[in-house]
């Protein structure tokens, strides 16, 4: 599994895999189809699969999993980098 380094401006490296990085893509895409809920009142899940059929209370579930795994990517520790 390949590792993504992250420096930021304290000169520490944040690491990132490509789970982390799936689970952030997820969570913006459910996030975009909640401000298409919020704006127009448009379900783009429930229309392209149905209202709460089990492939739509999957990509829910999905979702929903892909956002409390993001919640860690906030209590991460650097490390920080020598240079």
């Amino acid at each position: 599994m390949a590792i993504i380094q992250l420096k930021t401006r304290k000169g520490a490296v944040k690491m990132r895999t490509p789970l982390d990085r799936l689970a952030l893509v997820i969570v913006i895409i459910g996030a975009l189809n909640w401000l298409l809920i919020g704006l127009f009142d448009y379900d783009l899940v429930a229309s392209i699969f149905g209202v709460a059929t089990f492939v739509s209370r999957t990509i829910y579930t999905i979702v929903g999993l892909a956002g409390l795994y993001s919640i860690s990517l906030l209590f991460r520790e650097s490390a920080p980098t020598r240079e």
